[in-house]
């Protein structure tokens, strides 16, 4: 009895044209871009946050910012130098808004755009940075 049988180079030729239109599909779908700002802004804000909790104080304190939160005139008399220090740690294209018991410094917050968090309790109160990208 005859049996009937595909051509071996028929099969060939349905096999490629399926691998081709994978990999066509695979470029023209594509994937999706992960998430990249908030992690990275995530990074700057703890980033800063470490350094700024490691540098000696210009006047009293243990850190630079356990001095900003000692009191209200220490934080009056370190804003505008905290505010240029931050300036000079971050990437020129990132804002910053520090948050402190006794003020605020930096840029108000926008709405709706993506930001990064970095909040580092001290001694005499609580610092929250926060970075978004200008």
């Amino acid at each position: 009895m005859d049996r009937a049988q595909l051509p071996l180079s028929l099969v060939e030729v349905a096999l490629g044209a399926t691998l081709i239109l994978g990999v066509a599909l695979g470029f023209a779908l594509g994937t999706p871009t992960p998430e990249t700002q908030a992690p990275q802004l995530d990074a700057y804000a703890e980033d800063t946050a470490t350094i700024l909790a490691n540098e000696p104080p210009r006047h009293n304190g243990a850190s630079r910012l356990r001095e900003i939160v000692a009191s209200d005139a220490a934080f009056a008399r370190e804003r505008a130098s905290l505010e240029r220090r931050i300036g000079r740690i971050l990437p020129a294209n990132v804002l910053f808004h520090v948050r402190t018991p006794h003020g605020t410094a930096g840029t108000p917050l926008p709405r709706g755009r993506p930001t990064g968090t970095a909040t580092v309790p001290t001694g005499a109160g609580t610092v929250r940075i926060e970075v978004w990208y200008a």
